[in-house]
Formats: structure tokens, C-alpha cells, sequence
């Protein structure tokens, strides 16, 4: 299993987006030392762009810090754990192993928010809000994955908050809302935002939204993967301070368990 740490907080527009950098090298030390892997650190800029065709810090997202990633996932040899940064470091990751996987590829995406917006419907601009739109190769040609993930093949998980144009592509059948739903899916990646979880349980949340999950109930729901062939990971969105981090022990040992079974 490969750690890669990701610090990136360019995704992000938030007013805690600056702390994503030093909450990501936290979780990646407690990650290492949780699953007793050494953690490769992934050189990301902390300098932001303007907004440009609707996407804030286009220049940086598609430049050095995309550049970064890929290389580090060359030759990985085995199951790649991402710790983030923002939610576009997925994009990457989860392209890469559609790539490599093919179309059977699936994903369950734990988050508070089904980040299928696009540039045009973005409130924000903010990428980290249209990175699972991007991964089924539609939204900004820049960020589309070619190839795409397959319509149906991701199932959200712990999503409460949609924006309308997100509803809409829920409705059309891009995603579904259960792990039961999911079919023909041969291998599987599995993607943690820590918002997930309620903002009582675990305060280093960047976009904290109320009403979430305890951390048993993630580890629980995690665990109930364990018959699926498990080929990466990655935990984003924590701008938790070294002390805070330490009660998400748990939820790192679980996805060490999905991506290292032995």
C-alpha cells in the first residue's frame, strides 16, 4: 500500500481552505503511523490563481499541482491511500485507477456533498464542488476524466446537501444513493470526506454541514465493504490540528483493513 500525501487546498474557496495544507501532513502522520506504511509526500503549491472560466485557481489546479500527482502515481505497485487537501485531489487518483481498471471501476462516495456541480452551476467556483461531475468525463474539458467513470457506477453515501443542477444529475441516474444499487462494479475505490461526518464528532471539518455521521457509523459502513475488491482510497477536506486528528484513528485503520485485508 502507498501513502500519498497530498496537501492541496487550491480546491477549496472556503474560509478555512488556507488550513487544508497542514491538516492533510497531520492526517498523513497519523495515517503512517496507524497503518505502518511511510507516507510520500506530494509537493503541491500553497499559491492560488484567479478565477478563470469559472474556476478558481485554473492555473495551479491543471499545472504544477496536477503535474505532481501523476507522477506519483507512476508505478504505485499496489493500493494507493490519498490523504488531502481539498476534494480535487481525487481527481487524479480516481482517474488513474478508471485507467487502469476499466469501466468495471466503482466508487462510493462518503460526503456531505455529491460535488457534481459544474463550472456553470457552481455557486462558488470552488473545483472541489465539481470534481465527481469531472471524473464522468463531463463539466470544463481541462478537468473531464477521459476515460470516464460509468453512469451508475459510483453510489453516494452520508450525502445531505445538493445544490439543484447536483439534484438534477441524481435524478438522471449519474450516481445512485446506495451501496445495494451498485452493479457490475468489479473493483472499487473509495473515497472519505471528512464531512461526512457531523461537525459534533470531529471539529477540523472545512465545510462542516450539521446532521452527519458518528465516526462508528463510518467505520461500520466502511467495514461493510470488505467483499469488494478495494484498489484505493483517499480521506480529504480535514483542517484538523495533530491532537484533533488522533480520534479518526479508526477510520484510517478501517480503510487500511478494505485496502490491505492480508
Amino acid at each position: 500500500m502507498l501513502i500519498n500525501a497530498v496537501p492541496q487546498r487550491q480546491g477549496a474557496t472556503g474560509p478555512r481552505a488556507a488550513e487544508l495544507p497542514d491538516g492533510c501532513l497531520a492526517l498523513a502522520e497519523l495515517a503512517g503511523h496507524v497503518l505502518g506504511r511511510p507516507v510520500h509526500h506530494v509537493r503541491q503549491t500553497r499559491e492560488v490563481s484567479e478565477v478563470d472560466r469559472g474556476i478558481a485557481s485554473r492555473a495551479v489546479l491543471t499545472g504544477p499541482n496536477r503535474a505532481a500527482q501523476l507522477a506519483a502515481l507512476e508505478s504505485p505497485g499496489g493500493p494507493v491511500l490519498t490523504i488531502g487537501g481539498d476534494c480535487g485531489t481525487e481527481l487524479v487518483p480516481i482517474g488513474v485507477a478508471r485507467f487502469r481498471h476499466g469501466p468495471g471501476l466503482g466508487v462510493v462516495w462518503f460526503d456531505a456533498h455529491p460535488d457534481l456541480n459544474t463550472a456553470e452551476t457552481s455557486p462558488s467556483g470552488a473545483f472541489h464542488g465539481m470534481v465527481l461531475r469531472s471524473l464522468f468525463g463531463e463539466g470544463d474539458p481541462e478537468f473531464a476524466a477521459d476515460p470516464a467513470l460509468t453512469p451508475g457506477n459510483v453510489a453516494l453515501a452520508g450525502t445531505r446537501v445538493f445544490d439543484p443542477a447536483e439534484q438534477e444529475a441524481v435524478d438522471r441516474g449519474l450516481v445512485v444513493t446506495s451501496v445495494d444499487a451498485l452493479e457490475g462494479v468489479e473493483k472499487l475505490y473509495v473515497h472519505v470526506d471528512l464531512d461526512v461526518l457531523d461537525p459534533a464528532e470531529f471539529p477540523g471539518l472545512n465545510y462542516p454541514e450539521p446532521g452527519g455521521w458518528t465516526i462508528p457509523q463510518l467505520v461500520s459502513a466502511l467495514d461493510a465493504l470488505s467483499g469488494h475488491d478495494v484498489v484505493g482510497a483517499g480521506v480529504t477536506e480535514c483542517v484538523g490540528t495533530p491532537r484533533e486528528v488522533e480520534v479518526l484513528e479508526p477510520v484510517l485503520a478501517a480503510l487500511g483493513r478494505l485496502l490491505d485485508p492480508r
